[in-house]
């Protein structure tokens, strides 16, 4: 069960609603987030709401069969909008763009990059500097400089920064100069990293992992959201499959289905999802017709000179392409009613 707690309760009514709903023989963990007050109880055994939901100091009870009970859309039916400010949210209903490179390279190319965005009407701009290489030779990034670099001319812009975190300890030097913290496909099981951006007031965008199911994505999820941080958003980018033809698979199944199961708002990307330029736009244009809240991708003035990922990376005459198809493909689709 999902207990939703007043916001004005006493701890007198908290403990008659815990000692209650133990004596059915449930577990209960208190949950504290950004915007509500939670008690998840764990158990199995039946009983009548009306037991436990009569009593002062509750908001709502819901029973929420899965296990993953906050990030569940059994019992928020309004799905989550995560705010920015400055008129800048992600939401169900609306169609949310962000790109840039795979690593941030030097000044010139960030400025390029938001010189591209901000003629496209982007808000958002990703871009590594911290990156996650199979190689321990690769391009690795240009560490916490590099964000301070990159955070500053994206503020100066009006742009909003999604980067990745990779571990606990970057976490609090990363976020006076983070917008979105972003958990790559390798970290998404990383449950210490989780707990901990469960305690920040950043939204979160939360990646599949690489040989991941849908239910321990949000699972995943459910670690963020139960340590109190409620501002998530799922990320679709691939799986690893049988198939060699591409770098990935990218689950288009996923995206009807974590609509249904979730509240939170579903981002595709599709140049990890392929891994090959030419097909990243159709692609990006499918997961819009699926339901995606919105894309994710890569570009880079030069794919053939960036640091890392060239080969999934579209050029800005590819991207200025492609964003003038999902735009359309997204008024398509509110027009079809989907």
């Amino acid at each position: 069960m999902l207990i939703q707690l007043q916001s004005d309760i006493n701890p007198a009514q908290k403990e008659a609603i815990i000692q209650k709903a133990n004596a059915l023989k449930y577990k209960i963990t208190e949950v504290i987030t950004q915007q509500g007050h939670y008690l998840v109880g764990t158990g199995k055994a039946d009983f009548d709401v009306r037991a436990v939901g009569n009593l002062p100091g509750i908001k709502d009870l819901h029973i929420v069969s899965d296990d993953y009970k906050l990030v569940s859309r059994k019992w928020k039916v309004n799905p989550t909008v995560i705010d920015f400010g400055d008129g800048l949210r992600v939401k169900e209903g609306e169609f949310t763009i962000m790109a840039g490179p795979c690593s941030i390279e030097n000044e010139a190319q960030v400025e390029k990059t938001i010189n591209h965005l901000v003629e496209q009407g982007v808000r958002f701009m990703r871009g590594g500097v911290f990156k996650p290489r199979s190689s321990p030779y690769s391009f690795r990034g240009l560490g916490l400089e590099g964000l301070k670099m990159f955070y500053d001319m994206c503020r100066a812009n009006g742009i909003k920064v999604v980067t990745e975190v990779m571990q606990v300890s970057q976490i609090a030097p990363m976020e006076p100069y983070t917008d979105v913290f972003q958990v790559g496909a390798r970290n998404t099981q990383n449950f210490n990293l989780l707990d901990e951006l469960g305690k920040v007031d950043k939204p979160v965008l939360l990646k599949r992992g690489i040989s991941g199911t849908i239910d321990e994505l949000l699972y995943s999820a459910e670690y963020i959201f139960s340590g109190g941080n409620e501002k998530l958003m799922l990320c679709e980018r691939g799986i690893r499959t049988y198939e060699t033809a591409s770098r990935n698979t990218l689950d288009l199944n996923a995206i009807p289905i974590l609509k249904e199961k979730t509240h939170l708002p579903v981002i595709v990307d599709p140049s990890h999802g392929m891994g090959i330029r030419e097909y990243v736009e159709p692609m990006a244009l499918a997961a819009i017709m699926a339901g995606a809240d919105g894309i994710i991708y890569e570009t880079h003035e030069k794919p053939e000179e960036a640091a890392s990922d060239g080969a999934q990376t579209l050029s800005f005459t590819e991207s200025e392409r492609m964003i003038k198809k999902m735009q359309k493909t997204f008024a398509l689709r509110k027009e079809l009613g989907n």
